[in-house]
């Protein structure tokens, strides 16, 4: 039987008085940090924590399906933001997390070398295995363990309409920057200033961008219909986005690696989820788990209200992994 607990912050300020003080308030008090995962034998108590959205759910439901099928007592407690759950990642109080590489190589890139370090030295890149190589050391450093990265990668993607990408042939944003007309981009209001929006269309791909961008924001319905009707040509959305085939849009390939490789990873504690066969349960979704995959799943929870743990286990019967 598993027992779900979904915790919800309602504010940054409440999720970092949790990191830092505990206590009564603490989302994950259940758990008392001393899992008999690391007996071997597949067995024992384990928490598997993450974000409350779509997508990290049904991450989280996943591992969950893996892990009871392998013997173990499987809990779920997803809460509002990283900042409440990584820490409590690194203190025990839950087992494991679905990650995404390099924004989590990021996050411990600023929490051990300075909260400039990510802009100032960056360690991921577009190469999953770069990446998965630079932040396993820091990992190390605060007690965790970046298992085997999946195919799937969530990151930022450009849309067009399907018309638009037909009327000039284009697939990737290398030709879109070779079309040399000006591009209005619906995005997020900071667009302008982060590297991997206007700031890299414009000197890696030579998009013309019309400043400022539709503040619309990230893969919003906003977004979408503003590129829909024809209001912005461009629009920013996931690559895990499970709708865009509703406002009849196509993404254009990042063919020169503008963004980073944000794979989906699971992330243990090493101390209570060091056990080599927790590892080898949860490496078989790197087998086998697609971005296509990942934003069918999205499509079927958020486009047709199915429900994330039946997905989830669906997803896995049908790869044969239950």
């Amino acid at each position: 039987m598993r027992r779900r607990a979904t915790v919800l912050a309602a504010a940054a300020g409440l999720a970092l008085s949790l990191t830092a003080c505990g206590g009564d308030d603490d989302p994950f008090e259940e758990g008392d940090g001393d899992s008999t995962a690391t007996d071997g034998g597949g067995g024992g108590d384990l928490t598997v924590g993450g974000a409350n959205f779509t997508e990290m759910v049904i991450m989280q439901e996943m591992y969950a399906a893996l892990l009871e099928d392998a013997g173990y007592t499987v809990d779920i407690q997803s809460v509002d933001a990283r900042e409440i759950y990584e820490p409590a990642l690194e203190s025990g109080e839950i087992d494991v997390v679905p990650e995404y590489l390099a924004t989590f190589a990021e996050f411990l890139n600023g929490a051990i070398n300075g909260p400039d370090a990510p802009s100032s030295a960056p360690i991921a890149t577009s190469d999953a295995q770069e990446t998965v190589d630079a932040a396993r050391p820091l990992a190390e450093e605060r007690g965790l363990t970046i298992l085997d990265p999946a195919e799937a990668a969530s990151q930022n993607a450009f849309a067009v309409t399907q018309e638009f990408a037909d009327e000039n042939g284009l697939t990737t944003l290398s030709d879109l920057g070779a079309l040399g007309q000006p591009i209005t981009l619906a995005a997020v209001e900071e667009c302008p200033d982060r590297p991997f929006c206007e700031p890299g269309l414009e000197s890696v791909y030579g998009i013309d961008i019309v400043d400022p961008p539709l503040a619309t924001g990230f893969s919003t319905s906003e977004t979408k219909t503003a590129v829909q009707r024809g209001d912005a040509q461009l629009g920013l959305v996931g690559t895990t986005d499970g709708t865009l085939e509703q406002f009849g849009l196509v993404t254009l390939e990042d063919d020169q690696g503008l963004q980073a490789a944000d794979n989906l990873v699971p992330v243990i504690n090493t101390e209570s989820a060091g056990d080599p066969a927790i590892a080898e349960v949860l490496n078989q979704l790197a087998e086998v788990l697609t971005t296509d995959d990942l934003a069918m799943m999205n499509a079927q929870v958020d486009a047709e209200r199915q429900q994330a743990p039946d997905v989830a286990r669906a997803y896995l019967e049908d790869q044969g992994l239950l």
